[in-house]
């Protein structure tokens, strides 16, 4: 189909781009709105915070509910922007909100997002069946860490340009079916999930889709040059001076809602009693 993302519509590509930098916040600070209470968003946040996710797929809350700890304040929000279908992955809490912080039991020990190490740059559900993919993700923080548990953020649009005006054939390669796979995740003998193998690169609906860990554990890369040389494209991106590449504490009552833009996570100081709630969509943001 044309379109700005297919590799054959170079006229729609260069439009697009054109408007994408021209409309891309230049700063942190220029993501943030001011919302008194997420769980009842006025029109005017409702249309401040739409702003920013329709110029670069994400925006910051700041809230005042400050260590409220109540779950409605993420799935309110949510609603509000068409977000229904929430992700019950594995280490979801029973309303499918994930509660992160700091957790040794059996459910939660050895994965990284309940431990205080940093985590690199990824998307959410990378390893989501093709059926299951997070298309948008709200992070809220009830409270900070005393030191630390910064995220970095970077519109996934943004990499997808920089690595197409490197080489659209390292776009090619990211696109395909089988580029980028996650094996089985096996306890006791047991898959609790299975091999998923998947494009980094999709479009759906057309919109951008990624799916992206810059993990070098339990990922399997397609093994040809191509996908290689367009695997190594990419760490550059990230690990460079990426001018639309923003840095970000959340506060008591901040938030994250993004199409599920591509991440990090700093580490963080070990006594923090640091809480955040992770709500993971199937759905996209819409406007309201």
């Amino acid at each position: 189909m044309p379109g700005p993302f297919a590799l054959n519509d170079t006229a729609a590509y260069a439009a697009w781009r054109e408007r994408k930098l021209a409309d891309h916040p230049r700063s942190v600070a220029e993501l943030i709105v001011e919302v008194a209470d997420p769980r009842a968003p006025t029109t005017a946040e409702r249309a401040a915070l739409a702003d920013r996710v329709a110029r670069c797929n994400m925006a910051i809350y700041a809230g005042r509910t400050r260590d409220d700890a109540d779950k409605e304040i993420v799935m309110a929000l949510g609603r509000a922007f068409g977000l229904h279908r929430l992700d019950r992955n594995q280490g979801a809490d029973e309303d499918a909100v994930t509660s992160l912080q700091i957790s040794d039991d059996a459910r939660h020990a050895g994965y990284i997002p309940y431990s205080n190490r940093p985590i690199a740059w990824h998307t959410d559900g990378y390893y989501n069946a093709p059926d299951r993919q997070i298309h948008a993700l709200v992070l809220h923080c009830v409270r900070p860490a005393l030191e630390g548990g910064a995220n970095r953020l970077l519109d996934h649009e943004i990499a997808y340009l920089r690595l197409r005006d490197r080489d659209p054939a390292h776009i090619a390669a990211l696109m395909r079916p089988d580029a980028m796979t996650i094996p089985a995740n096996v306890v006791d003998g047991q898959a609790v999930r299975n091999t998923t193998p998947g494009p980094v690169f999709s479009v759906r609906d057309g919109h951008l889709h990624m799916r992206y860990t810059a993990r070098k554990r339990n990922v399997i890369w397609r093994d040809d040059p191509g996908t290689r040389a367009a695997v190594q494209a990419l760490e550059d991106v990230l690990r460079g001076d990426e001018p639309l590449a923003f840095e970000a504490t959340l506060q008591g009552g901040w938030g994250l809602l993004s199409n599920n833009v591509l991440h990090t996570r700093s580490g963080f100081e070990e006594g923090s009693n640091r809480l955040l709630y992770r709500a993971r969509y199937y759905d996209r943001i819409t406007a309201p």
